[in-house]
């Protein structure tokens, strides 16, 4: 997934977005609400974590903002502002979680992982296509109960298409949820990666589950797509 953190404290974005990197997480970076605005007036993202107090233009802005134009991204405020006053004004004004500084990193992920579950509309954090087991909070993938080792990446687009079981998304598609705005990359990463996961998810079973739509992209899902 592809995550925005709009953060002017540079250290601590800086230490986010490395942790969610290594996560499997496509991250981009802003350290003030203005760009937050102009980034997120053009760029769609699976979630965005967001102080309150910046420089240009507060989180109540940004967010209003966001909210204006239609999008329903899950924000989570992440901020000093302890008083339940300003908790309230936050959930209020359309966040979806507000966590304080300081915070514990596994609460932050835990709590992403819980606002990107419910705008999939997913109840719980595994993902299954037939056979194929995804489980988003360890992040381990298995096949007819054997377990599947997988790249960061790997995992990241396999993550990508199972949210979306049976939609066929594009290459671009892909491309613009698992890397950020510094991916320079060749034209048919999408397809070399592609093939990685058909090797380790298909290979050796009889029902194939990715499916190249040609023209439009992938899809996976139990049958072949029409």
């Amino acid at each position: 997934m592809r995550i925005l953190i709009a953060e002017d404290e540079r250290s601590l974005n800086n230490l986010i977005a490395k942790k969610l990197t290594a996560e499997g997480y496509g991250v981009d970076c802003c350290f003030d609400g203005e760009e937050a605005i102009h980034i997120l007036s053009y760029t769609d993202y699976d979630a965005v974590i967001l102080d309150i107090m910046m420089p240009k233009a507060d989180g109540y802005e940004v967010l209003k903002c966001l909210r204006k134009t239609g999008k329903k991204t899950p924000v989570i405020f992440l901020t000093a502002k302890d008083a339940i006053s300003d908790r309230v004004k936050g959930l209020d004004s359309g966040a979806n979680d507000y966590i304080i500084k300081p915070f514990s990193f596994e609460e932050l992920m835990a709590r992403l992982r819980a606002v990107t579950r419910t705008s999939f509309g997913m109840a719980e954090n595994t993902i299954t296509v037939a056979d194929l087991v995804l489980d988003c909070a360890a992040q381990k993938v298995s096949r007819a109960g054997q377990d599947i080792i997988l790249s960061g990446k790997e995992y990241a687009i396999l993550e990508y298409l199972m949210r979306n079981s049976g939609i066929i998304v594009s290459r671009r598609k892909i491309e613009d949820h698992i890397w950020n705005f510094n991916y320079e990359g060749g034209t048919n990463v999408v397809d070399v990666y592609i093939s990685f996961l058909r090797r380790k998810i298909d290979d050796g079973h009889d029902i194939k589950l990715i499916h190249t739509v040609r023209g439009r992209g992938y899809v996976i899902m139990e049958g072949k797509p029409r």
